[in-house]
């Protein structure tokens, strides 16, 4: 009989540690929470100081009768959740139902799954934090307070199954703030002017157009264009200064959950919620060699911090590999706002490099652990060297400037080249010799509206204005998609016309709690329970004596909003107009004459071509309960074509099969749909 038990969170954690621990411990698994406040009702106590009502979540009694009945077995019982506040609070909820007492050392936390990580953290055990509890509580009954005492006015005033969320509505006000930028901007008119020079020696070389008379050129009008390029044309040039200059470039730390996120998205087109997730397989382990290990430290920090032992390590790997040359420890450090729990994240063995472990991952859990280790392992690499030229060039009233820079030592960038351009090469030149203007090309050019945010750009938007906290980021974007507030085009993110109407009572009636000054301030203030510096009673307190008063005003002052648009589409079944029916999930068409007549019907975005399987029906946009777009016909159930790719009106030249248009790593691309042809081409 196992003499500890032990109680994590995930079920594939549990069997990794089980092996490692050995025949006294037996490990078993909470699968997440096993109590949270109720679904049906608020669940919190406003008129008796916030308290919480928590239940057993459903289907989580059998779970907590076995942990029960293993309890009464084994002689101590340690709670070894993740180690973060939701770790915290898990513990806490296991132990109030396992009637454990928590004012005695039954706290485990593993930072990564391996063997003497695990045999080490097993040997002093602490207690649970009550302030992390406290602070994670906190945020819960915070959050509930938001979404159940706003959200019903939504449903009553707008549509149901609209939602208020602390950290959602700012997020989705954020997104529409840049739209009315957007949708403000005006164009303006601009040229550039490039040329190519040659040198004493022969050599051609670049230079842009950069002064005018010893100022910032701005050209407005092709007339006023072509008078300067007369100018230039007219002009003799030579080289007025040739500036050398040594450069250094720092390599970046080791990741943080918001800039893995950020990275994953740039580099590898995941979005933030497949990255977490990749990210949690990554860390609880991935079978290898010697058995199932896991291959990072734990994935939600906010600090890039390194371990001595991990350091060392790495130092020894780029002397061995690259030379000693290359290594530069560098130990990290907490953000300015940052918890500082966890390390970076980073490989458990610096010594698994990707090759090593590219036979065991799947291609995506390959392309990620790659990212890591290079960041990590660049994190503890000497600076870039470069030798930086600026050229230039000068004639008549205007000035040219050539920029170029050649790569001294690749220092970090042997592993973790993040580089926007190649080297640029300028040819030998000297002060005051000639330059032949030998050809020149004007632009016309327009200045465009600020970009809309992509995933990665918003995470560093609330990351650096500290609205929530790096296990949010992922969880917060996924709500704000599937509430139907915003859609992702391309990797854009915009908002819908209910994401506006939505956003637009929120601003007209709780204008403070949407302000992202006011969230980061709130976030800093559960921070602080966690120090042990506020009770989480107090910091409700405060907030809801904010909120109080303005949901009173706002049931009397919301209209009631009518989404519904009558068309000139009769029904089929009684002859009434048919109304555009408007829900969170998307629009369909219903009869006016409702509740006489129920007729309804779907409205399909038509492709404009056929179905290439029964040429009969036209192909449609549909989308699946998660509101994924996906292409199918519109006589569906009679055919069931359907695609992830949009269709376009050409047959493959190599199978005869409808051609669809790439997305994600094959953006920009037209490939065959039939999975067994491999023909591809660019758009």
């Amino acid at each position: 009989m196992a003499k500890n038990l032990v109680i994590v969170e995930s079920p594939t954690k549990a069997k990794t540690i089980e092996r490692y621990l050995g025949k006294n411990y037996k490990v078993m698994a909470s699968v997440g929470h096993v109590r949270d406040l109720p679904k049906s009702q608020m669940g919190i106590d406003i008129d008796n100081n916030f308290e919480p009502k928590y239940i057993t979540i459903r289907g989580k009694g059998p779970v907590i009768a076995e942990l029960k009945k293993e309890k009464k077995k084994a002689e101590n019982v340690l709670i070894a959740t993740d180690p973060d506040r939701e770790g915290e609070a898990i513990a806490w909820h296991l132990a109030t139902a396992l009637d454990l007492d928590d004012s005695k050392p039954i706290r485990v936390s593993f930072q990564e799954i391996t063997k003497e990580a695990i045999k080490e953290a097993i040997k002093s055990p602490t207690v649970i934090d009550r302030g992390l509890v406290d602070a994670q509580q906190g945020r819960r009954i915070l959050d509930r307070l938001v979404g159940y005492e706003i959200s019903p006015i939504l449903w009553r005033k707008v549509m149901k199954g609209l939602s208020a969320g602390r950290v959602q509505s700012v997020t989705t006000r954020l997104i529409i703030l840049r739209e009315r930028k957007i949708r403000e901007f005006k164009t303006e008119e601009y040229w550039t002017f490039s040329a190519k020079f040659l040198s004493e020696e022969k050599k051609t070389f670049s230079a842009d157009l950069l002064k005018y008379k010893n100022k910032k050129l701005l050209v407005s009008s092709q007339e006023e264009a072509m008078k300067i390029k007369k100018e230039i044309e007219e002009a003799d040039f030579s080289i007025r200064s040739v500036d050398e200059k040594k450069r250094k470039r720092s390599p970046y730390s080791a990741y943080t959950t918001s800039t893995l996120q950020q990275d994953a998205s740039v580099r590898l087109n995941f979005s933030s919620g497949k990255t977490m997730m990749i990210a949690q397989k990554l860390y609880e382990g991935v079978r290898v060699d010697k058995g199932v290990e896991g291959l990072i430290t734990y994935m939600r920090t906010d600090s890039s911090r390194i371990s001595e032992s991990a350091v060392a390590s790495c130092m020894d790997y780029i002397t061995e590999n690259y030379g000693k040359n290359y290594a530069s420890p560098n130990r990290g450090a907490a953000g300015k706002a940052a918890q500082d729990a966890h390390e970076a994240i980073r490989p458990t063995s610096v010594l698994r490099s990707p090759a090593k472990m590219a036979s065991y991952l799947k291609k995506d859990e390959l392309r990620l652990y790659t990212l890591i280790w290079q960041r990590f392992v660049a994190s503890q690499m000497k600076q870039a060297q470069f030798e930086g030229l600026q050229i230039t060039i000068a004639g008549g009233d205007f000035e040219f400037r050539a920029k170029g820079e050649r790569l001294v030592f690749d220092g970090f960038l042997k592993v973790y080249d993040a580089r926007d351009s190649k080297d640029m090469d300028l040819p030998p030149l000297k002060e005051g010799e000639k330059a032949l203007l030998k050809n020149l090309k004007e632009e016309q050019k327009f200045t465009q509206p600020p970009a809309r945010y992509t995933e990665a750009s918003l995470i560093k938007e609330l990351e650096e204005n500290g609205i929530g906290r790096p296990s949010t980021y992922a969880p917060t974007l996924s709500a704000v998609m599937k509430r139907g507030y915003v859609v992702k085009e391309k990797k854009a993110l915009h908002p819908t016309e209910l994401g506006e109407i939505t956003n637009e009572i929120m601003e007209e009636n709780f204008l403070r709690l949407v302000e992202p000054e006011f969230t980061a301030k709130m976030e800093e203030e559960l921070d602080r329970i966690s120090d042990k510096q506020n009770t989480w009673q107090e910091v409700i307190g405060e907030f809801y004596n904010i909120l109080h008063p303005m949901l009173e005003q706002a049931e009397e002052r919301i209209q009631k909003y009518d989404l519904n648009e009558l068309t000139d589409i009769d029904c089929e079944k009684c002859g009434a107009k048919m109304l555009i029916k408007k829900t969170i999930k998307g629009s369909f068409y219903a009869c006016s004459n409702y509740p006489q007549c129920k007729n309804t019907k779907p409205i399909l975005k038509k492709i404009g071509i056929h179905c290439p399987l029964c040429e009969e029906g036209e192909i449609v946009e549909r989308k699946t309960k998660k509101l994924r777009i996906f292409y199918g016909c519109d006589q569906f159930p009679e055919c069931r074509f359907a695609s992830w790719d949009k269709p376009i009106d050409r047959k493959c030249p190599k199978c005869d099969s409808i051609l669809v248009e790439g997305k994600g790593r094959k953006s920009g691309t037209i490939h065959c749909s039939n999975k067994e042809c491999d023909y591809v081409e660019k758009k």
